[in-house]
């Protein structure tokens, strides 16, 4: 990590622990509304990993659906300079698209990057393989059909990291689903870490 990184990694948390305390003093009806302006990200734990699983995996595309503000892709981008590789992440806000642009620049990291903004549902078909990296992080409801759409086009040995699996409890029924039908297929090595929020880390078997 070089001192631009670790300068907006500081930033995302200064600005990450303000927003926790004011969603925590926000009613939780107002807060359903507005939750699309804090900054909920992996955390610092997820992303190390995330960031070490993409290097050590010497991932060439890594895709990521649900850019959010860009904490993730920060990770996820300095692994693709590692690896010679590259982030494809997909956003449905075009402020948080444009608002993760600008902050990986400040550390020479958005280069590394495709800025991608709709639905991930139609994106993710224009997408080529093989991917060899995906972190999952969108809507809760999204996962399993998103799943379905990227499984034809991983890599052989592509890694897959789900995030939010354990935390928050109302999203739980969607995270059992996605795990259970990422078990179905009989394809993946696939095991729930309780990292971050949670995660379900899978590798596509050979």
């Amino acid at each position: 990590m070089d001192n631009r990184m670790e300068s907006l990694l500081s930033e995302y948390h200064t600005r990450a622990a303000a927003e926790a305390a004011l969603m925590k003093a926000t009613p939780y009806t107002e807060l359903a509304s507005r939750i699309d302006e804090f900054l909920i990200s992996v955390g610092p734990n997820t992303g190390s990993l995330i960031n070490v699983l993409a290097r050590e995996s010497k991932a060439k595309t890594i895709l990521e659906l649900g850019t959010s503000y860009g904490y993730s892709s920060v990770w996820l981008a300095d692994a693709a300079r590692e690896t010679g590789g590259r982030v494809v992440t997909l956003e449905l806000s075009q402020k948080k698209s444009a608002y993760a642009q600008a902050a990986l620049a400040k550390a020479g990291l958005d280069i590394y990057v495709d800025f991608r903004v709709g639905d991930a549902l139609q994106l993710l078909k224009d997408i080529a393989g093989p991917i060899d990296f995906v972190l999952v992080d969108l809507w809760k409801d999204l996962y399993v059909p998103c799943f379905d759409l990227f499984l034809p086009k991983l890599g052989e040995g592509a890694i897959l990291v789900a995030d939010n699996m354990l935390e928050p409890p109302f999203s739980r029924a969607d995270a059992e689903a996605y795990r259970a039908h990422v078990r179905a297929t009989g394809r993946f090595d696939t095991v729930l870490l309780p990292v971050g929020s949670g995660i379900e880390l899978s590798r596509l078997r050979a």
